[in-house]
């Protein structure tokens, strides 16, 4: 029988294909807002300083650290052509997440896309974590991203907007890490979350990047000190890992006609597969 989805339309484009003729567009995320939570930053600064080369609207939650929020729009809105807001705020509550979402609400053109760079890598023994340790890191980690995404879909159901939910997890939440069971067991929960909103959310796709050991916040500090050098000589991973390489999947997860939905992509160099060798 067929395809009651054939039309001239999907005809013509095959046909294309057939002449070897494809469709790669230039900068199709120019003039789209995104919400960048948590992305003042480390892996969020490089993100957007690629968004807005792009052309995009970039909005950039963030929380207490003013001074570094001002120096990223100082510097990137110098270059455009697209261009960073940031919006003070506490992410996990209400009020700040709201004023967050208004904010990009009220720039020019629909809200696109949420990247969520929310998170706390501290670490504590579990012989020493107590109730109060697991909470701070649950609500920072899993319960903030999954309301803020939750208040973005029902804004963009509302108005029957397509796009994209990203959210930053870590390879500690994909592979079992000695030492972090607080902050790797609430990013292994956010991915499992992304997965299940992936079966749900027909118009959003909701992906989830992993990063490995990066030159940016506290993996800067564990390469400097040489913590993770013999993974390097042992060849179990190329090299260490630059803000850039998780910058350039999340554009990935961004492009408007994207076909991947519910899946969770580890930028590490290849450690979770290979840490064996050292």
């Amino acid at each position: 029988m067929p395809s009651q989805f054939w039309d001239e339309q999907l005809a013509a484009r095959a046909g294309r294909y057939a002449r070897f003729e494809f469709d790669f567009p230039p900068r199709t995320l120019a003039g789209k807002v995104i919400i960048a939570a948590g992305g003042a930053g480390g892996l969020g600064a490089a993100t957007a300083a690629l968004l807005v080369e792009e052309g995009a609207q970039v909005v950039v939650g963030y929380h207490r650290n003013r001074a570094r929020a001002e120096q990223l729009g100082a510097a990137l809105n110098t270059r455009g052509p697209g261009r960073v807001e940031s919006v003070e705020g506490d992410l996990r509550d209400p009020r700040g997440r709201r004023n967050l979402v208004e904010a990009a609400a009220g720039l020019t053109g629909e809200i696109y896309a949420l990247v969520s760079f929310l998170g706390d890598p501290a670490r504590v023994d579990f012989a020493a974590l107590d109730e109060s340790q697991l909470e701070d890191s649950l609500s920072t980690n899993y319960v903030a991203p999954l309301l803020l995404a939750k208040l973005v879909a029902e804004h963009m159901h509302a108005r029957n907007l397509a796009g994209s939910l990203v959210f930053l997890a870590s390879m500690q939440a994909v592979a079992a890490f000695e030492g972090s069971v607080n902050y790797a067991g609430a990013k292994a929960a956010l991915v499992h979350a992304a997965r299940v909103l992936a079966t749900q959310w027909g118009t959003l796709r909701v992906n989830v990047v992993a990063p490995g050991i990066t030159l940016v916040g506290m993996g800067r500090t564990s390469i400097e000190a040489g913590k993770y050098d013999r993974y390097v000589r042992a060849k179990a991973i190329p090299r260490f890992g630059w803000p850039e390489d998780v910058a350039r999947v999340i554009r990935l997860l961004l492009e408007p006609d994207n076909y991947i939905t519910g899946q969770v992509i580890t930028v590490d160099g290849g450690l979770t597969l290979r840490r064996h060798l050292a």
